[in-house]
């Protein structure tokens, strides 16, 4: 066998894994959206001044990476990517808990969440 059918058999021996749902989208839709998620997170974080906003954009940017984990790993056939999402959405759980908690003790003491106010915290 050349290499050119030998490369033209596994890739159709990978398609025919691929469920069919799953191939009705292209992976670059996957990759174009998620980074799409990722530019809109980092964007909030630099330009917005609320704690509480920052804190969202971070979780945003955070999903599109676990879309895109779930997206290969969906095209590979492969669940190792999709346990993987599963353990950073524990602790993302985990990291929405502290973070929210820190939050309303600073919005406690404060009486605000614009992170403009917070830079008496250094003093």
């Amino acid at each position: 066998m050349s290499s050119a059918s030998t490369a033209y058999f596994t890739n159709v021996c990978i398609m025919n894994d691929i469920p069919e749902v799953i191939r009705t989208i292209p992976l670059n839709y996957y990759l174009f959206f998620s980074t799409a998620l990722f530019c809109i997170g980092i964007i909030g974080v630099l330009i917005r001044r609320n704690a509480i906003i920052i804190f969202m954009c971070i979780e945003l940017m955070l999903n599109s990476v676990n879309l895109l984990l779930t997206a290969f790993s969906s095209y590979r056939s492969d669940p190792n990517g999709q346990i993987f999402v599963f353990f950073i959405m524990a602790v993302a759980a985990a990291e929405v808990a502290v973070g929210l908690a820190i939050i309303v003790m600073i919005y406690r003491n404060v009486r605000t969440t614009d992170i403009n106010i917070l830079n008496k915290l250094k003093w």
